[in-house]
């Protein structure tokens, strides 16, 4: 089944100097590379964007940024953090509203302290949200809270909102996948987390993945995708490969910390971590230079 409108889409990093201040002007050249690579890209994400850490005039700055430097050139849409109550989601996107992005992810409830929400509870959470939320919507069913959103239920959702346009899933469960695009057909894009399923997906007619990685080679996911579309099988592979030699290299310094050390290795922006995270060690960075070197990232920033 060939995946219809397949893409990718970077999970932004948000750029904080050394004082650990929001950068602005950093944020722009960050965003400004992403326009310049064509990737679609989730701003203001609890991961990589470390949006745990934002304020709310933070928040309203980085969106301001990404309407006037990516709305109109590539895909650009709120991604959010995992919130405690349906309520908060609608503040988000009440903060949001205003500049007129794309879409707006909807996460998954974490509740704290390692506790689930039933079917039903679920059920409520998401409705509520969608009743109230006006713009396009993207459901997330990741391992990261600890469970997954029931297929029947996305399905239920997804008939009796047609603002809701697509959801974003990871699991290590291949089935549930496949059954996720079998059961949502063509109205509903499914992109799944991370470049590991990346051509699982598409074989699967899903639209693409996500990833931390294109923060640092955006070109290099498009260029995936765009081989993809053309049927280009050796490049599709080469290029593939190489996206998750990246993945394996970065992961072992955890992810945002290691994307912005090679940024800052490359002369790129991209700033430094937020507290509680912290910058890498003299050491990690010797190795991170090892693999910029080695993988020509360079080339494909």
């Amino acid at each position: 089944m060939p995946a219809r409108n397949p893409g990718t889409f970077i999970i932004s990093l948000t750029c904080y100097d050394g004082a650990a201040k929001f950068d602005p002007v950093a944020q722009r050249g960050h965003f400004k590379r992403m326009a310049a690579a064509g990737i679609g890209v989730y701003a203001g994400g609890g991961g990589s964007g470390e949006a745990y850490t934002l304020t709310p005039d933070e928040y309203r700055q980085l969106m301001l940024i990404a309407r006037e430097e990516l709305k109109g050139k590539v895909p650009v849409r709120i991604m959010g953090v995992e919130p405690r109550s349906a309520e908060q989601m609608v503040a988000l996107y009440h903060l949001v509203k205003p500049y007129d992005l794309d879409a707006m992810q909807i996460y998954s409830l974490d509740q704290g302290h390692g506790e689930h929400p039933n079917p039903r509870e679920m059920e409520t959470y998401f409705r509520d949200i969608l009743t109230e939320v006006k713009m396009p919507c993207v459901l997330s069913s990741h391992m990261s809270v600890g469970y997954f959103i029931p297929i029947s239920l996305i399905k239920s959702l997804a008939n009796d909102y047609p603002h809701l346009i697509g959801i974003n899933a990871t699991n290590p469960d291949v089935r549930y996948i496949t059954e996720l695009r079998d059961t949502l057909g063509d109205r509903v894009e499914v992109h799944v987390g991370g470049p590991m399923q990346g051509l699982t997906a598409l074989s699967l007619g899903c639209q693409g993945f996500l990833t931390s990685e294109g923060n640092l080679v955006p070109r290099l996911c498009v260029a995936v995708i765009d081989a993809y579309k053309k049927g280009n099988l050796e490049e599709t592979f080469n290029t593939y490969a190489l996206l998750l030699r990246v993945f394996q290299e970065n992961t072992k310094h955890g992810s945002i910390r290691g994307i912005k050390a090679a940024l800052a290795i490359l002369g790129l922006p991209g700033g430094y971590p937020r507290k509680p995270r912290l910058p890498v060690t003299d050491e990690q960075r010797h190795d991170i230079a090892r693999w910029v070197r080695d993988l020509d990232i360079k080339r494909w920033a």
